[in-house]
């Protein structure tokens, strides 16, 4: 199966299998720039996936890219970017 995502799994539900798996058996950190913090963001602004976390307060420390991620940190972005989109909680831009 070719692998057509940029997530490195070989198909969305796989993808989705290992995070909600991950959500399920691991304390997840949303701290103010945490990997499930950026993920609920990047849905609220719709800006799209694209896992990463700061290290610290969001902006005001070193930002941590998806090369440089844990599995565990990016199932946590992920997990935060489905729940925003579960509840559509979405900026409204006037």
């Amino acid at each position: 199966m070719e692998n057509d995502n940029v997530y490195g799994f070989q198909s969305w539900a796989d993808e989705e299998e290992f995070y909600h798996q991950e959500e399920n058996t691991m304390e997840i950190d949303r701290r103010h720039g945490g990997p499930w913090d950026r993920g609920s963001a990047d849905s609220y602004y719709r800006r799209g996936r694209c896992p990463h976390y700061f290290v610290g307060g969001t902006y005001h420390s070193e930002e941590i890219t998806e090369d440089q991620m844990t599995e565990a940190e990016i199932a946590a972005y992920h997990a935060g970017f489905d729940d925003n989109e579960k509840y559509g909680v979405f900026k409204e831009w006037d």
